[in-house]
């Protein structure tokens, strides 16, 4: 869904992208700092059960893993350090940032453990089809409703409530994003396969 503005941003990062290659960073250097913040979040979120501050700090350190997600694919476009191995890696590396962060709010009993499960399930599955749908020459980008973007979006505004409002309809505010993040994740996975299915059929006929 939020694919064009996407393209917008990275095509703001340029500047910082270049700045990374001048003090020497590579795309690959980018993506470990990414996996790294993304570790420091989910930490934090493992131990904000009694410390609330921590939550504005897991989000803090999401945010800051995503905009290396995204500036890595800018240096490498920008700078000739494009490749298939980096391309892998990154990928890689976000699906460990993905299943780090969830089980970082699961084990700081911020959600109940099966929709902290099955929304981890669902972020994974999200990748997952898109690196099988592309391997079989089929374009997954804006596919669905819940691409990463809209998934760290939803976790961050949602942790960022539950610090203010702790408890919502006595479910807990961040147990309330972990369960739109199970259904809409696990429904995005929904949509691609349909979307695969068609452009297969097509192509039979």
């Amino acid at each position: 869904m939020l694919t064009k503005l996407k393209v917008k941003v990275q095509a703001a990062l340029t500047g910082a992208a270049h700045a990374a290659h001048k003090i020497g960073l590579t795309p690959n250097i980018i993506s470990v700092i990414g996996l790294a913040l993304a570790l420091f979040s989910a930490t934090a979120y493992a131990l904000a059960y009694n410390q609330p501050w921590l939550l504005l700090l897991a989000v803090a350190l999401l945010l800051a893993s995503g905009f290396c997600d995204t500036l890595d694919g800018v240096l490498a476009r920008t700078h000739q350090q494009a490749s298939v191995f980096g391309g892998f890696f990154d990928s890689l590396l976000d699906r460990y940032a993905d299943a780090a962060v969830y089980a970082g709010v699961i084990l700081g009993e911020l959600c109940d453990p099966m929709w902290g499960l099955a929304a981890l399930a669902g972020s994974l599955l999200v990748s997952y089809s898109r690196a099988r749908a592309e391997a079989a020459g089929i374009k997954m980008e804006s596919i669905g409703v819940a691409e990463r973007a809209e998934r760290m979006i939803i976790l961050a505004v949602t942790s960022i409530a539950a610090f203010f409002y702790p408890s919502v309809l006595n479910f807990g505010t961040l147990n309330i994003g972990i369960m739109l993040l199970a259904l809409l994740s696990n429904f995005t996975v929904l949509q691609r396969a349909v979307h695969v299915y068609r452009v297969l059929k097509k192509r039979e006929n």
